[in-house]
């Protein structure tokens, strides 16, 4: 699909997206619990669907009506090979869930995750003592649990996810567990990783990032749970107020611990102006000026951070790019290479990214099939010389399916 966007003012105010984040821990969690939980507000991005898929696949029964997605735990070997789509948090989620059981499991994807590395997930597991093995570092995974409990070590660094996936499934060990990590990134999606369990009556302690202990025997509990809006995909559209007039995102949390929160503080420094009031949060536009930014332990702000460089005066520096390899795509290529389409230098030197601001012009741009980059072309688009093709603009189901149809809503007028 081809989407064409360009100068616009946008005004208004929108509902932010539910946080896919929060759905798919609550959704892992909720797959555990013995007996019906409802989990409100979940979404219907990709990936919110595939993590649905994939406990419906362990046996979970589920249910979705209006916003509410009703799940009775409760899971069991799958009868064939475990697809988790094209979602990277399920497949590193799950692959940990499946671990409980004691018959192997199969476990595989489609699209860009058959070309993402999974000898982290082979490693981490591994570690905790769980029969694991990938084809040639790649999928499909194959595990066999039990978790036996212990000292697990894991390299934290490449990304957080397998330890999400650990956390969860620690409670259904054998044994205690505890698990040390080294260089832990993105620190602020173990606090939501915590935070879901907590809700779900299961404790972790967490020792500075640098060990995690579970006891075993703890059981998930079915609860009623409510997902939160999603700074991710509010972060587009606050930059959208910031450079090309005003807008209002309602239910969001300032208080939130994910990550991409901090779009706030990037916003502020290039000089936006910001209002929070409650539940919402309001960006207008200015004199934007460059800015320095470390998005180590939010990799995902990239994008709407290079959309928001692109036209503060200046060259901005954001530190943390060497977490954009594998991701849906290698983001620091692919945003060098589609602005670099609109007019807009991108440099990238190991971990620092610069972006020398000015004006997009028109142009057609491609996502790569990664939804960020389809959003983020968008929004740079809006206070630009000319209209802009975006082909593969349908990545953004990936996490935001009503991301056009919202920009409509606020360039209507």
């Amino acid at each position: 699909m081809k989407k064409s966007t360009g100068p616009s003012k946008v005004q208004g105010s929108i509902q932010a997206p539910p946080s896919k984040s929060f759905a798919q821990r609550a959704i892992a969690i909720a797959a555990l619990a013995a007996g019906r939980s409802e989990i409100l507000f979940p979404g219907s991005s990709d990936d919110v669907k595939a993590a649905i898929d994939v406990a419906e696949q362990l046996g979970a029964r589920t249910e979705l009506s209006g916003n509410m997605l009703a799940l009775t735990g409760g899971i069991s070997p799958p009868p064939g090979v475990l697809d988790c789509g094209e979602a990277g948090l399920s497949i590193r989620m799950f692959s940990s869930v499946a671990a409980i059981l004691d018959r192997p499991v199969t476990l595989t994807g489609r699209g860009s995750l058959l070309k993402r590395p999974m000898n982290i997930v082979e490693d981490s597991l591994l570690a905790m003592g769980v029969e694991c093995s990938t084809s040639g570092g790649y999928l499909p995974l194959k595990v066999r649990g039990p978790i036996p409990g212990g000292t697990a070590e894991v390299d934290g660094s490449f990304s957080s996810q397998v330890l999400t996936g650990m956390l969860i499934a620690a409670p259904y060990a054998l044994g205690d567990i505890k698990i040390l990590v080294k260089n832990l990134s993105s620190r602020p999606y173990i606090d939501i990783t915590l935070a879901v369990m907590k809700s779900f009556g299961v404790e972790a302690e967490n020792r500075d990032y640098r060990e995690f202990l579970v006891k075993s025997g703890q059981r998930y509990e079915p609860s009623a749970y409510r997902v939160e809006g999603d700074w991710s995909g509010a972060a587009f559209l606050l930059v959208a107020g910031a450079i090309a007039g005003s807008v209002m995102v309602e239910n969001l949390n300032a208080d939130s611990p994910q990550a991409d929160r901090a779009i706030m503080d990037a916003l502020k420094m290039a000089g936006a102006g910001i209002t929070v009031s409650g539940s919402s949060v309001a960006a207008q536009r200015a004199v934007l000026k460059a800015f320095e930014f470390d998005a180590t332990h939010c990799p995902d702000l990239f994008p709407p951070l290079v959309s928001l460089a692109s036209y503060c005066r200046g060259t901005s520096k954001i530190s943390g790019a060497g977490r954009l390899l594998h991701k849906e795509s290698n983001r620091a290529a692919t945003l060098m290479e589609e602005f670099g389409k609109l007019g807009i230098r991108i440099t990238c030197q190991g971990d620092l990214m610069e972006v020398k601001g000015g004006r997009c012009t028109g142009g057609s741009v491609i996502s790569h099939g990664d939804h960020r980059i389809a959003m983020a072309c968008a929004v740079a688009s809006l206070a630009g010389d000319g209209s802009v093709e975006i082909g593969d603009a349908e990545a953004v189901a990936k996490s935001y399916p009503d991301f056009f149809a919202d920009i409509d809503t606020l360039t209507a007028g």
